[in-house]
């Protein structure tokens, strides 16, 4: 994607994605509010991890009411959020990893801009899966499924977030390469 923008619009279209996520980031925070009851703590993040059948439906009857609702337009927004912060970190990951001449550096950050993709993939399962949850499959699977789709995911943004973190820096203070 990097490769059809010049470096002003590859700044520029980077700032705009990001200040979308934040915006949907606010979005989720303030309809998962809602969704943070005892047998969710953690909200949606806890529906995520759960990985049990017993432990899903304790949440979703905790959801009962306007709650639901609430889950709805959360996993809604999670689905626009899946577009935006996987386009806006793996851009993130590219621009950076631009500004590197070591090469271990540098194919991590490109790496890690791919990773973020599969980690959008595994979240779009995972959605999908709570999703049939909340409409009243009752599979053991899905909790499995989203759990095991939910960990990676975390793990790969993580990693993903830690790389443009401590790259900010050195990457500000090196002139770009023509």
């Amino acid at each position: 994607m990097l490769q059809i923008l010049n470096r002003e619009n590859q700044s520029r279209t980077f700032w705009v994605l990001f200040a979308f996520t934040i915006v949907v980031i606010i979005g989720m925070q303030l309809t998962g509010g809602p969704l943070k009851t005892d047998a969710a703590p953690g909200g949606i993040v806890t529906f995520e991890i759960i990985g049990t059948l017993e432990g899903s439906l304790d949440i979703i009857n905790s959801w009962q009411g306007q709650s639901m609702t609430w889950a709805g337009i959360n996993m809604g927004l999670d689905f626009l959020f899946i577009v935006l912060y996987s386009l806006t970190l793996a851009m993130a990951c590219r621009l950076i990893a631009d500004k590197f001449v070591h090469p271990l550096i540098k194919q991590s950050g490109i790496w890690l801009a791919r990773a973020v993709f599969l980690a959008a993939m595994l979240d779009v399962i995972e959605n999908i899966a709570l999703i049939k949850l909340l409409t009243g499959s009752q599979s053991e699977f899905l909790p499995i499924l989203a759990r095991w789709c939910a960990l990676p995911k975390f793990f790969l943004i993580i990693l993903a977030l830690i790389y443009v973190i401590l790259g900010i820096y050195p990457a500000m203070i090196r002139p770009t390469k023509n």
